[in-house]
């Protein structure tokens, strides 16, 4: 056949001319060796494919041919545990193929389809079935059940079911009749558009937080369960370090990991901790649950554009079976570069910093496939995204991070001086918000304590006061200040070294219950409210100091476990003790 042949090659940018053969967003397979490419431009004189394999060596006049569809991923069992890149190839099976340099035109099976699952049929033949519907399901790992689901926009009588046995992902599991009489055979697998957003019934609104037990999140910032939190910061400031915490511990069904235009080395280290990691939930390894997307820095450009939609595509698929997705997306910053590089390459006008002027709506169209949902399968499931933004210089004004912000409602901003200082996780409780506090207010209320969000505001309150305080105290000292200011100095101390701050190497302290986190905050409060009574009774600061529990507090988060919930009584009592047994002040006699 007489495909349309290449006239323009521009790194990963191709042109053909003179052709209608194309449609937009079509997948296409440009040049011998078959790289996969997808149309991004067409006019009435060229079609304008952006290639997401290394375009070295591709030549004018090689061909290039329609498929008929567009960019898609391919959805089914054994898409966990798996290691992908942006196009959603298997890197696994790519090294087994050309080895640690992974060569182009590789035409791999997406899923293993040599690998067989216990399959449960779910229908009859004879029901009528709607989008959505599970038909069938098997267990894809030891926590994860996988369900077959009707693909959206087809519906239909069941006129063939498989008996229950093992199948391969590409075996005939049900046949199914549409209303045209147009027969279709279902299998464990489908497909699905990238840049298209699976349908759902109904969004729901965010009533429940995302729990990482990491307490500056849970309790100072949380993100709803459903939402989205961008957390930007320079180089060595803990973003990477900070996903894999949340992605170990947060209550999330499914952790869908993006490594978007990272170095090779740092991929590579994440690859290997994942793989290493063991899930807290079942003492199993925490990849049974897990798929990681890697498009490091040194391959193609075009994939990497392409890797934050692979990925976002996947999470929907799982959620709507009805799971609880997190995706870890790092980072966008990088993402957002290579829209800057493929941009420049089809010469659109640039807007602030080179960037392209649709930077903004690409932003919103990711951050808008987040949210909890009522899926076709009558399921209740979600999609949270941490995405994590690299601002060069730590320059939280430059427009990835700013229209970052605008899309999304939870801020974690990463400050590289609480980094140098050890203070992990190095979250500014100045930089930071979370919008989500008021409509989260009645889970912590309800289902932690009733005094949560008083409390959670009071100790804000305290440090947005410390920050006023330590204006004064740079300019002209501590000492001008009397007791019940440097109360809030040491209070907030106690809040920042003994709360915020958080050992993930030490077992107590790596993960925390909302319900110690809340009791923490309890102890914090009752010693400054009983300090401040002393200090009006005539107690000096320096006696409360030195009474030693100001230093307890401080270890509490390593002292009482979490399971000890009963031990905050007996330190509150022992705090009551040791304060109330203080001297007051002697009035001095002329």
């Amino acid at each position: 056949m007489n495909y349309p042949v290449i006239y323009s090659i521009n790194g990963p940018v191709i042109k053909v001319r003179d052709t209608n053969v194309f449609s937009m967003r079509e997948m296409v397979y440009v040049g011998n060796r078959r790289l996969v490419g997808e149309v991004i431009g067409l006019t009435a004189a060229e079609t304008t494919i952006q290639v997401y394999e290394g375009t070295s060596g591709l030549r004018i006049g090689e061909p290039v041919a329609p498929t008929g569809s567009p960019m898609s991923v391919t959805l089914g069992p054994g898409i966990l545990s798996n290691i992908f890149d942006g196009i959603e190839r298997p890197l696994r099976v790519l090294e087994s193929k050309s080895g640690a340099f992974i060569a182009d035109g590789l035409d791999v099976p997406v899923l293993d389809s040599e690998k067989t699952y216990p399959v449960t049929i779910k229908v009859r033949e004879g029901a009528t079935v709607h989008p959505g519907e599970v038909y069938a399901s098997c267990p894809e790992t030891s926590v994860i059940l996988h369900l077959c689901m009707v693909p959206p926009h087809l519906s239909g009588i069941i006129v063939y079911t498989a008996p229950n046995g093992d199948y391969h992902v590409n075996d005939e599991i049900v046949r199914l009749e549409d209303a045209n009489g147009v027969v279709h055979s279902l299998t464990l697998c489908q497909k699905w558009p990238i840049r298209q957003a699976r349908p759902s019934v109904k969004r729901l609104a965010p009533n429940r937080p995302m729990i990482t037990g990491q307490r500056v999140i849970d309790t100072m910032f949380p993100v709803a369960r459903g939402g989205a939190a961008a957390i930007p910061g320079g180089f060595g400031t803990g973003k990477t370090m900070t996903q894999h915490q949340i992605a170990k511990w947060c209550d999330a069904d499914i952790i869908v990991y993006i490594g978007c235009g990272e170095r090779g080395n740092e991929m590579t280290q994440v690859l290997e901790e994942f793989t290493a990691l063991t899930d807290p939930r079942t003492g199993r390894s925490l990849m049974e649950r897990t798929v990681l997307i890697a498009n490091t820095s040194n391959m193609p450009v075009a994939a990497r554009e392409a890797s934050i939609y692979t990925g976002i595509t996947l999470a929907e698929y799982y959620r709507d079976m009805g799971y609880h997705i997190a995706i870890m997306a790092d980072s966008t910053s990088r993402w957002a570069e290579a829209l800057r590089e493929i941009s420049g390459r089809l010469e659109e006008m640039p807007a602030e910093e080179g960037f392209p002027a649709y930077l903004p709506s690409r932003l919103s169209e990711f951050y808008e496939r987040t949210g909890c949902y009522e899926t076709l399968s009558d399921r209740k499931g979600s999609i949270t995204v941490i995405g994590a933004v690299s601002p060069q210089g730590s320059d939280f004004s430059e427009p990835v991070t700013q229209n970052t912000k605008r899309f999304v409602r939870c801020f974690w901003g990463l400050d590289k001086s609480l980094a140098y200082a050890r203070h992990y996780p190095a979250i500014n409780w100045n930089l930071s918000y979370s919008e989500y506090l008021d409509e989260l207010a009645d889970y912590y209320n309800t289902e932690v304590n009733p005094n949560f969000t008083k409390a959670r505001a009071e100790i804000a309150a305290i440090l947005k006061e410390e920050q006023s305080l330590m204006d004064i105290v740079r300019l002209i000292g501590a000492d001008v200040l009397p007791d019940d200011q440097k109360l809030i100095i040491e209070i907030a101390r106690l809040v920042r070294v003994g709360f915020l701050q958080q050992n993930a190497f030490h077992k107590e302290d790596t993960y925390v219950p909302l319900a110690k986190q809340y009791r923490m905050m309890e102890v914090i409060l009752h010693t400054y409210h009983l300090s401040q009574t002393l200090l009006s009774q005539g107690v000096t600061l320096r006696a409360i100091l030195a009474s030693g529990v100001y230093d307890k507090i401080v270890k509490i988060k390593y002292d009482i476990p979490n399971h000890d919930l009963d031990a905050f009584d007996t330190l509150i009592a022992e705090i009551d003790a040791k304060l109330q047994a203080l001297p007051e002040k002697k009035e001095m006699i002329s």
